[in-house]
């Protein structure tokens, strides 16, 4: 069996920056770290190669910076990481860094052998869009589900999977190959081991593929290929922030001070009483 995993490097969401000429996120100086939710997709894809044998590729689109990424991911346990990057890349919407996700597993699959399933996390801390896995099974011609919360049975050409809505568990049976979007605080994602992060420092098992390997038509990928872009940042909210730490005695005694040090601002007072319903 083999998996890809999609994995973002993605700024720390306390330190983003836009640029405001083209409205892109301004990556270089900016401390980074792996979308969380696409961790609980690593750990996912490595409870199923225990179980089911095979092999985990980990792929990501990013600046060079993303190596780290990877590293840390292989740590965990994952087989291979694939890092493409490429100025021509740089500004991609999700149509377009879909479009490229998907031309690297065809890639993978010719290369290596088929790709079974590509599992993704439900979205990422620092655009919420949700996009990439319906987008890149689309690309692929795939079967998609999201919300994936537990997958039950792999067998010989079938997945069986069950997904979480508000008011219900629904299970599905989908022919492979497939792409599942795991959904948030499913799965607890292991720790990096030492071992396996030093075999990603020692033997280097991660690919750098750039447009030279993909060979993607220029117009079709990163900012001339993407059909959405923000059109003007009027600006960039300031949030000042302030450190108080309390002790409580117990949970009441915290809901206490916490409704105080709400009625001390202005703003968070006239909320709170509006929604406890004081006027």
């Amino acid at each position: 069996m083999r998996i890809v995993v999609g994995v973002k490097w993605v700024p720390n969401t306390q330190a983003v920056r836009f640029d405001p000429r083209t409205g892109t996120l301004i990556r270089e100086g900016v401390p980074s770290v792996v979308n969380p939710h696409d961790l609980q997709a690593v750990e996912l894809a490595l409870r199923l190669k225990e179980s089911y044998g095979g092999e985990v590729i980990a792929l990501t689109m990013a600046p060079p910076s993303a190596r780290e990424g990877l590293e840390h991911v292989l740590g965990m346990g994952v087989d291979l990481g694939v890092l493409i990057t490429d100025r021509v890349f740089a500004g991609a919407d999700t149509l377009a860094t879909s479009y490229v996700i998907a031309k690297a597993i065809e890639k993978i699959s010719r290369e290596r052998g088929p790709v079974d399933l590509a599992v993704f996390g439900q979205e990422t801390i620092d655009s919420s869009t949700a996009h990439i896995g319906a987008q890149t099974a689309s690309w692929l011609g795939w079967p998609y589900i999201y919300y994936v919360t537990s997958v039950d049975e792999v067998g010989e050409g079938y997945v069986r999977v069950a997904r979480y809505l508000e008011d219900r568990v629904e299970r599905y049976e989908l022919r492979l190959p497939a792409v599942l979007s795991v959904a948030m605080k499913t799965f607890k994602p292991r720790p990096v081991r030492l071992a396996y992060k030093l075999r990603a420092r020692l033997e280097e098992p991660i690919l750098v593929w750039t447009n030279r390997e993909l060979g993607l038509d220029p117009r079709c990928v990163g900012l001339r290929g993407s059909p959405t872009r923000v059109a003007k940042i009027t600006f960039t909210p300031e949030v000042p922030r302030k450190k108080l730490v309390y002790k409580p005695r117990d949970a009441d005694d915290a809901v206490r001070w916490l409704v105080e040090q709400l009625l001390k601002d202005e703003k968070a007072s006239k909320i709170l009483r509006a929604v406890l319903g004081g006027g």
